[in-house]
């Protein structure tokens, strides 16, 4: 199956420095598998860009499966800690995807990063928030209207970095053509709601549509950084 992507990061208006980082850095396209992945260095703790960038590199350069990849991130970043103790308490998100020649994306996430699905002129959210409002949600104690603009929305439940194992989530999803999937930090949906990220997916171009979800979340106020990447399965590509 054929795959065709653009990322982008953007320190956004509020930020002077950006602690988002995206892998690849620029687009592509490929035949057979590809690994693209966004993490979301932790706002207000030690180095939050070395962790982010660490477990990126990481990952990216593990030949293992996409969990096994966000554990060894994790690995990665308690090792440089126990190396340098001065870094204690950097943390990351990490969502991560590998998609294959047989059409099917494989994802490894852990944090407030989020994958989606944009099928049909739809959009699914495929990743679960690892935060403490999510879980309020869950359990029924606010709704997901009051869940925007609560004050614990910033607070993680799990990352990667503050302690030496990790659960990581794992989801397995058949791809079709015509499938584009979005990878974002909370930079892009903490400005922008579900449906205003809706209206900018029927672009057709992934370079275009990263642009512009990153300007429409700056024009919002851009209070973080805010990091996309965009997977198209292009209309008439080869299932096999």
């Amino acid at each position: 199956m054929r795959y065709i992507w653009a990322a982008a990061t953007h320190q956004g208006m509020a930020r002077t420095n950006n602690e988002d980082t995206v892998f690849p850095e620029t687009s592509g396209e490929s035949d057979g598998t590809a690994v693209l992945m966004v993490a979301d260095g932790m706002g207000g703790h030690i180095a939050g860009e070395v962790a982010s960038r660490l477990a990126v590199n990481t990952a990216a350069s593990s030949d293992l499966a996409p969990a096994d990849r966000v554990a060894a991130a994790n690995r990665a970043i308690r090792e440089q800690v126990a190396r340098q103790p001065d870094l204690e308490g950097m943390a990351t998100t990490l969502t991560l995807v590998e998609v294959t020649a047989d059409g099917i994306a494989h994802f490894g996430h852990i944090g407030d990063s989020r994958a989606y699905l944009y099928r049909g002129g739809e959009l699914r959210q495929l990743t679960e928030d690892h935060t403490v409002v999510a879980q309020y949600v869950a359990a029924g104690t606010i709704s997901p209207e009051e869940a925007a603009d609560h004050p614990h929305s910033h607070m993680l439940t799990r990352c990667l970095g503050l302690t030496r194992f990790v659960n990581v989530d794992e989801i397995e999803l058949p791809l079709k053509a015509g499938d584009r999937l979005l990878l974002c930090s909370d930079g892009l949906t903490l400005m922008l709601s579900d449906e205003e990220i809706t209206e900018n997916l029927a672009i057709e171009s992934a370079e275009e549509t990263v642009w512009a979800l990153i300007e429409k979340a700056n024009k919002a106020g851009g209070q973080d950084n805010i990091t996309v990447i965009i997977v198209d399965v292009p209309a008439g590509a080869n299932d096999t």
